[in-house]
């Protein structure tokens, strides 16, 4: 079986959202899911050739005074224009640990994607207010489910 490639770029400065990428990335290696190859990396850490390499990506930050992290909008800065013409129609998905309500940082990064002319492989999650532990299970979902759609062929 051919092996796909799920990059996952994430900004976890704090222990939540350490433990939020955790579970995306266990989803994503989960057992029943083969022939896609998951990665995370830290926004600094990932550049345009790491997204010229994937099949899809997942997209991870908390919410800064309404707004994604600096880190990930520091990676979009830099692979913007070398992507833009050469991952057309990449499938993408998106968690944010929001402490207010997620819709400035959904919305900036929606835009940025749609620039790139990403394609959305389900709506954002948005993991809001206090922490949850539902919001791990609901991380650990979205990994599986993305890593899933990639096996099978759909992303």
């Amino acid at each position: 079986m051919t092996s796909k490639r799920l990059l996952i770029v994430a900004h976890a400065p704090s222990p939540n959202t350490r433990v939020l990428l955790e579970a995306v990335l266990e989803g994503a290696r989960s057992p029943e899911i083969e022939g896609v190859e998951s990665i995370a990396l830290s926004p600094f850490a990932a550049g345009a050739a790491e997204v010229l390499a994937a099949d899809a990506l997942i997209l991870g930050t908390p919410e800064n005074l309404g707004y994604m992290s600096g880190a990930l909008k520091d990676f979009f800065d830099r692979i913007y224009y070398p992507c833009l013409e050469r991952t057309q129609g990449r499938c993408y998905a998106l968690w944010i640990r929001a402490g207010s309500d997620g819709t400035g940082t959904r919305r900036a990064i929606e835009s940025i994607a749609t620039g790139l002319r990403w394609r959305a492989a389900c709506p954002p999650l948005i993991c809001r207010g206090l922490f949850r532990e539902s919001f791990v299970e609901e991380c650990r979902e979205l990994g599986m489910l993305v890593a899933a759609g990639l096996e099978a062929g759909i992303l």
